[in-house]
């Protein structure tokens, strides 16, 4: 089954207490391709400048990834620059230069239309809501989003999520959406949206996934270095997604699984700079470090 992906590919400067670097591969749409495409073909749409080398996605190309929708027009690529300190939840920004991603339209390729997964990325929710609608009979769409849309675009925002099954966004955006400090309440609220489900990422204490009649949390795996955590939400996307249409199935169960796929994934994304380490991440590399979430998650009860 083929995932269809919408956001972006940017360049990145990152500084963390580790190192630094400048211009080096990143966005949305890189990092979610990067985790889901170890699982199922990705179509992927982006557009980027004429500053942009080709090659640095060729990694993509090699998994099967559809770069058919990724625009190449006169102009500079995405720039986003960031700033971690020990605390990595924190991200301090330092600028955003939208360059030729802010006139975007997304424009689907022959084919991206029957995709069988939709991923909308943080953008516009106007954007995503007609992407979603190009899409012909998705069998399970999910949307990011961030506090910009929440705060500038509520309305809009609103009616994507009523459009989606299912939503992810980290702690302070959900608060910021509901209006409440309590996450369960916070999650109920969105979930009367319409959608089924709610991942929230909450960085290195793991993931939860909310559902009207399952709760179920996934810590982050056990890392002793942590180099860099930006696209982590998105490879946890990518390989919650990725395993699900790799499967095929929609059971309670089987989204538990997803939701343990995305930890591990994520736990390979942050060990080392923009996409260093998913470069040569392999299927069984996750699948192994899988195996260690069920064993260091199991109990017995007493008998």
């Amino acid at each position: 089954m083929s995932i269809l992906v919408v956001g972006t590919v940017a360049f990145d400067d990152i500084e963390t207490p580790f190192g630094a670097v400048e211009r080096v591969l990143g966005g949305s749409a890189t990092h979610f391709s990067s985790a889901a495409s170890l699982y199922a073909p990705v179509n992927l749409v982006s557009v980027v400048g004429k500053d942009f080398d080709l090659a640095s996605l060729d990694y993509l190309r090699g998994r099967g990834v559809d770069l058919r929708g990724l625009e190449v027009v006169d102009g500079e690529t995405f720039h986003w620059s960031g700033r971690y300190d020990y605390d990595l939840n924190v991200t301090e920004t330092r600028f955003t230069k939208l360059n030729v991603y802010a006139s975007f339209e997304p424009k689907l390729a022959d084919g991206y239309a029957e995709s069988d997964f939709v991923f909308l990325a943080n953008m516009d929710p106007m954007l995503q809501l007609r992407v979603l609608a190009s899409v012909k009979a998705p069998r399970l769409s999910m949307l990011d989003t961030m506090n910009y849309w929440i705060d500038g675009m509520r309305d809009e925002l609103l009616e994507t999520i009523r459009a989606v099954d299912m939503v992810t966004m980290n702690e302070t955006e959900l608060r910021m959406l509901s209006g409440v400090s309590s996450l369960h309440a916070g999650a109920r609220y969105v979930l009367s949206l319409g959608p089924r489900a709610l991942l929230l990422k909450k960085g290195e204490d793991g993931a939860v996934l909310f559902t009207k009649n399952e709760y179920f949390v996934a810590p982050a795996y056990p890392l002793e270095d942590v180099y860099d955590p930006t696209g982590a939400g998105d490879s946890f996307a990518g390989g919650f997604m990725g395993y699900l249409a790799r499967t095929g199935d929609f059971t309670n169960d089987d989204i538990r699984r997803a939701v343990i796929h995305g930890s591990a994934v994520a736990s390979f994304q942050v060990a080392d700079f923009s996409v260093g380490r998913m470069r040569t991440l392999t299927l069984p590399e996750v699948e192994r470090r899988y195996s260690e979430f069920r064993e260091f998650t199991r109990f017995e009860p007493r008998q």
